[in-house]
Parts: structure tokens; sequence; C-alpha cells
């Protein structure tokens, strides 16, 4: 082993950025064009990646040890990821989701519904900090109600995924909303503060974007009769009952209280099955099947044909319906765990700011090195760690406050990743609304018009923050000092 170590070699630029080009090659190629799965390519581009570090001298342990160590990092997201299966497959079990749609189909106008659904997932991300749980709640419910009234399911979910981020971002009751400014060396509500100069322009804009197409498509919505078909269906198969809105309450309750997620989520799922035997009269026999392999209309006992629009809309959840995701989770991570044992990642990155010489450039860059990471990682936390760690000095350097970084790492890092399929973010996203992250990336237009409108700043100068006198000696002592309690932050926030 001392032997290896001693030949091991530094990698050149060209060396560390052709596993990410072969990437992005394999996925194009291969998933875009010839519609191979995600998870052959994303292992193809590790096997790509691991002959480059071994001809730098890595043993497969040392590999090893970096696919072990992202993957490990990846397991809470995982977890959390089977609590949600868990989750929805109690809700579906209860008659919480079903309920919710179908007085949602009635009161909800299909010309408005892509607008309230973006209003309604921002809320309530915001009110509890968690884009995965506003998802996994009511914007299941919303893509019920949209396939119930025949709007476009890749719209509705891109408008769930960029009111889900946009709380995600400005909640401080979020672990990306603290992290950032602790890798920046920023302060928290100066930080969330310095956001609204892009995050409310691209609110807005979405919101635009949704009532002009919400208006134009009202035509194509489904028939009247399909909708009556639906709600008689729905309401022979379960019973309606304010206590129905009791595990919405407690996973809400719980975000705000700060209850851990997963004992919440888990907890929660068992709760909610109580409920459906209560007010449904169901089994727990069926009740635990929920859990695992979810939940399905048989379970019921309706007698007569289903009509495939409730099919397709009660028939999901249990920790089973995301297996594939997890593998998914862990063929990304193996590709990631070796390009950063290897140090390609450092080489890629430290190349980026190199080349910077203005201001509008350092933010450039920035957006630049939060896109690499969190293409090439898939990871929201180390998209805002490593990029953040990078730039802090530089943005000091330049008088430029550590809010604008922070800013910037939230723009480009955190509402970025769910449109990455291969990320933990995408695949959830995917698995619990079931549309393909292909499919409604053009409509989560918050989580890239931020990025817009962060670089519109840059070249206006508009928004950019300079530090006084006092600011830039105080912020020169954090940087000097960051590295340990970064290092901290990273592991606690993954």
């Amino acid at each position: 082993m001392n032997n290896k170590q001693l030949e091991r070699k530094a990698p050149t630029f060209g060396q560390s950025i052709a596993p990410i080009v072969f990437m992005v090659l394999a996925l194009t190629i291969g998933v875009g064009y010839l519609k191979f799965r995600t998870e052959p390519m994303l292992i193809l581009s590790a096997f790509f990646a691991g002959a480059i570090a071994w001809r730098l001298g890595l043993s497969w342990q040392e590999m090893q040890e970096g696919i072990i160590e992202k993957i490990s990092k990846a397991l809470p997201a995982t977890l959390i990821l089977w609590s949600v299966g868990f989750l929805i497959g109690a809700f579906m079990f209860a008659g919480t989701v079903p309920m919710i749609i179908y007085y949602g189909v009635e009161i909800v106008n299909p010309r408005f519904l892509l607008v309230t659904a973006f209003l309604i997932s921002a809320i309530l991300s915001t009110v509890t900090g968690t884009s995965w749980g506003s998802a996994g709640t009511i914007g299941v419910a919303l893509m019920g109600i949209a396939g119930g009234l025949g709007v476009s399911l890749p719209a509705t979910a891109g408008a769930v995924v960029a009111g889900a981020y946009f709380g995600d971002k400005i909640s401080p009751l979020s672990d990306t909303t603290n992290l950032a400014p602790i890798a920046a060396g920023s302060e928290l509500y100066e930080h969330i503060k310095h956001m609204m100069y892009t995050t409310v322009p691209a609110a807005l804009v979405s919101i635009v974007v949704y009532l002009i197409v919400g208006l134009r498509a009202s035509g194509d919505v489904s028939t009247p009769e399909m909708v009556i078909t639906l709600q008689d269906q729905l309401s022979s198969m379960f019973s309606w009952s304010p206590l129905l809105l009791l595990p919405v309450v407690l996973i809400i309750l719980g975000s705000l209280k700060k209850w851990p997620t997963i004992p919440t989520m888990l907890g929660t799922s068992l709760v909610t099955l109580v409920v459906g035997v209560a007010v449904q009269g169901f089994t727990f026999l069926n009740g635990f099947a929920s859990l695992i392999n979810g939940f399905n209309v048989s379970m019921t006992g309706f007698e007569g044909e289903v009509i495939n629009e409730v099919t397709r809309l009660i028939n999901r959840g249990g920790v089973a319906s995301v297996t594939g995701t997890t593998v998914l989770i862990f063929s990304a991570m193996g590709f990631a765990g070796i390009i950063s044992k290897a140090g390609m990642l450092d080489v890629v990155l430290n190349a980026l700011l190199s080349r910077v010489k203005t201001n509008a450039g350092v933010i450039l860059s920035t957006i630049a090195s939060c896109f690499t990471v969190a293409f090439v990682t898939g990871s929201s936390y180390l998209s805002i760690l490593i990029p953040g760690e990078l730039f802090r000095d530089g943005y000091v350097k330049r008088n430029l406050h550590p809010k604008n970084l922070s800013r910037t790492l939230e723009d480009s890092g955190t509402v970025l990743v769910p449109l990455i399929p291969w990320s933990a973010a995408g695949a959830y996203m995917t698995a619990t609304l079931g549309v393909p992250t292909i499919q409604y990336l053009p409509w989560a237009i918050l989580n890239y018009m931020g990025i817009v409108f962060a670089i519109i700043l840059a070249f206006t100068g508009i928004g950019i923050a300079p530090l006084n006198s006092d600011e830039t000696k105080d912020a020169a002592k954090k940087a000097s000092t960051s590295k340990a309690p970064v290092a901290d932050a990273a592991a606690a926030a993954e």
C-alpha cells in the first residue's frame, strides 16, 4: 500500500475533465438518443473514471473508500426517500390524498391549477423548510387533481418542484438555506434578504408563465363526465372525514417543531394506518402491505370496473416504489466518489477560478462551479460546500460581500439539483410525482430563472453588495478560520 501511495500522481486538467466529458456523452447519447437506462451509463462512466484513477496510482481500495464515503453521505437522503415511500402508501390507504383529490377537482379551476400548485407548494415548503416533504404530501395530491382535470402532468410537476424549492431556498428552517451562509461566511437572515433580488423576480416570471399557459390550455381539460366518474368512484371506495387531514397536520407540526424528519415520517405513517382502519374500515394487513408495496384499489373492495384515471392516481406509494431510485443514487455516488478521491474535481474547479478577472467573472465562475459539482455529484450539499470553500477568499479579496456568494450558491446549487435526473433530488421528484425529470424540467421555471437573474445582476452590478472596511476585516478573519466549521457543517448536513 505504501508503494502504491508513492506512485500516486496528481491529475492533469485533461485527465480530470475526461471522465466528466465521458459521462456527459454517455448520458446524452446513451440515455437521450439510444434510450438506455441511466444507471448503466453512470456505472460505465465510473469504470472510465476508475481507469484514469488507476493510472494515477490509486488502488481499488482507495477508490472503494471514495465510493463508500459518497454513498454514506447519501444515506440520510435515501432513508428519507424510503420514509416518504412509507408515508405516501399510508396516505393512500387512509384516504387522505384521495379526499384532497376529490375536493380539489371540484374546487380548483383548471385554468389556475399551475399557479395554485406553485403557490401552495411554495407556502408549505416555506413554512416547513422542506422541498421533499412539500412534494411528497401536497405535491402528490396536486398531481392527482391535475390528472382528474386533464391538466398537463409535466407542467404540474414542474410547478410543484418550483414551488417546493422556492421555500427550500428562502426558509430559515431549510438545511440548505442555513448551509449556504455557513459555507460563504455570511449571516442567515442577511443571506435570505439578499436572495430576494433573484428569487422574487424568478417567482414572478413563473407565476406569469403559469397563468398564460393555464388560460391558453383551458380548452384541453377533461370532460366533466370523466371528472364526475372519478369523484363517484373515489367516494364509493373511501369515506370522507376531517380526521383524514390529521396526518398532514402532523407532518407540518413536526417540521415547525423541528422534530427529527425520519421518525416524524415513520410515526405519522403508523398514525395514518390507524386513521385508515378507523375511518375506512380497512385491515391492518392491507395497511402494512401499503407501506411496503404501495396501495392498490383492490384493497377498497370496490366492485366494478375502475377507470384508468383512478387506478393511476391511487395505485402508488410504498417503499418498494423508490428502490429503483436508490440504485440510481448509488450509481451516481460511485462515479462521484472516484473522481473526488482522485482529486479530479478539485483540478477542474481550480482551473475555473484561475481564469477570473472581474467581479462578474467571479460570480459566473461560481455558477459554473456549482453547476459542475451538482452535475457530477448530484448533491445539493456538495454543490454549496465545495464552491463555497473554493471562492470564499476570492470574494473577500475582490471586496465582495459574502452574502453575494451565499446567494449565488443557492441560485445555482440548491435549486439546480432537482433538474438533474441522476441526483437524489431529481430521482426523488420523479419517483414521487410520477413524471421523468427531463419532462418537468422546462416547467420548473423558478429553478433556472434564478440563475438567469443572477447572471443579469453580475453584469449590471445591481444587487451586488460591496464590503466596507470593517466588514472586510471580519470577512478575512472568518475566511482564515473557515475550513473546520465548513467541514463540520458538511458532515452535519449530509
